[in-house]
C-alpha cells in the first residue's frame, strides 16, 4: 500500500511539472505575440507620419502644438480659404516653427491666457516652403497686390520658420473681430493707419482694441509686427534668419 502511495505522489509531481511547463510556454507565446503586435503598431504609426514632418524635424523646426498644445492651428494654405483660392499645403496641416521661435510663441500664449482667460492664439500660417512662396508670387506678380507677397528671390521669414500669421480666438477657436479677414489685400489690414481707419469708419473701436491686444501679446514675447498686415509677426530680421536658419525649399 505504501508503495502505491509513493507512486501516486510521484505521478502527481510529474503532472504538475508538465502542466507548469505548458503554461509557461503558453505565457511566453502570448508575450511574444503581444510584442510582435506592438512592434507592428509602431511600424504602422511610423509609416503614417508624413515625410514633411521628418524634413522639418531635420531642419531643427518643431510642431508648435508639441511645444504648447493649447495653441490653436488652422492653416489657411492647407485649405482654399486664402487669397489664391487654392490648397497650397497638400497633405499637411500642422504649424512648424524654429524651436526658439516656437518657445517665443508659447510665451505669448501663456501671457494671453494668464491675463485674458478664455482667449487663445490661433495660427493661420507658420513655416512655409520656398516652393509655395513661388506659387503665391506667381498669383500676384502682375497685379496691384504684388507688394503683399515677398518675391522668391528675396525670400520671406516664413521660408525660414521665423514668422507666424495668427489671430486671437475664444476658447472654441472662433476668431475675434480684427476688422478684416486673413490675407485681406487693402488698407483696412494696415497697422500703421489704424487711427485714420478708425476716424473714417473703416474700423471700429473694438476692432482696433482687438488688434492692439494681439500686438501686446506678441510684443511681450519678442515678436515684431509689420505695417501692412495685422496678422503677421516676425521673430527676427530677414538678415538674422538667413544667418541662423536653413532655408526651407519645399514640403
Amino acid at each position: 500500500m505504501k508503495r502505491y502511495y509513493i507512486i501516486f505522489i510521484l505521478g502527481g509531481i510529474l503532472l504538475f511539472v508538465l502542466l507548469g511547463k505548458r503554461t509557461n510556454n503558453h505565457t511566453e507565446d502570448i508575450v511574444s505575440t503581444k510584442s510582435e503586435d506592438t512592434l507592428l503598431t509602431d511600424i504602422i504609426t511610423e509609416s503614417r507620419t508624413p515625410p514633411v514632418n521628418y524634413l522639418l524635424d531635420s531642419l531643427g523646426l518643431v510642431n508648435i502644438q508639441d511645444m504648447d498644445s493649447t495653441i490653436g492651428v488652422q492653416l489657411k494654405y492647407a485649405t482654399t480659404d486664402n487669397f489664391t483660392g487654392k490648397i497650397l499645403y497638400k497633405d499637411f496641416s500642422q504649424a512648424y516653427l524654429q524651436t526658439d521661435v516656437a518657445v517665443m510663441l508659447s510665451k505669448a500664449q501663456q501671457y494671453l491666457q494668464r491675463n485674458y482667460p478664455g482667449l487663445s492664439l490661433l495660427v493661420y500660417d507658420a513655416a512655409r516652403p520656398l516652393a509655395t512662396q513661388k506659387e503665391m508670387w506667381d498669383q500676384v506678380k502682375d497685379t496691384r497686390h504684388h507688394k503683399y507677397v515677398a518675391t522668391p528671390e528675396r525670400t520671406s521669414l516664413h521660408n525660414y520658420g521665423a514668422a507666424v500669421d495668427l489671430t486671437i480666438s475664444d476658447s472654441l477657436f472662433i476668431p475675434i473681430d480684427m476688422g478684416t479677414e486673413f490675407d485681406f489685400f487693402g488698407k483696412a489690414a494696415s497697422v500703421a493707419n489704424e487711427p485714420e481707419l478708425l476716424e473714417q469708419g473703416i474700423l471700429t473701436e473694438q476692432q482696433v482694441q482687438n488688434r492692439k491686444l494681439l500686438r501686446e501679446v506678441m510684443y511681450h514675447a519678442g515678436f515684431r509686427s509689420i505695417s501692412g498686415e495685422w496678422w503677421h509677426f516676425n521673430a527676427c530680421s530677414l538678415t538674422e534668419a538667413r544667418q541662423r536658419y536653413p532655408l526651407i525649399e519645399h514640403f
